[in-house]
């Protein structure tokens, strides 16, 4: 037996077992817990207060990091797909 052929035995191995042990917990269901529905008057309260909030948070930056150290100086959450570092 190889090297490779040792390998490849502990590789189906690993997965075979992974398989086995995701397959039973994939049988049951998590329980959910119970979600009550929100009124209309709490959802409008929500809304309104959003706002202020946002307002008391100073400008943030995404903080996404790059290999060098660098960080981005976009604002969180921007919808740019690249990042710009500093």
């Amino acid at each position: 037996m190889s090297k490779m052929d040792g390998l490849r035995a502990m590789r189906e191995a690993r997965y075979a077992e992974d398989q086995k042990r995701t397959g039973a917990a994939a049988k049951k269901p998590a329980a959910r817990p119970p979600v009550a529905p929100t009124s209309p008057a709490s959802s409008a309260a929500t809304r309104k207060s959003a706002p202020a909030s946002v307002e008391a948070v100073p400008d943030e930056l995404c903080g996404h990091r790059n290999m060098s150290g660098r960080s981005c100086t976009r604002d969180r959450g921007h919808a740019a797909k690249s990042h710009r570092y500093s």
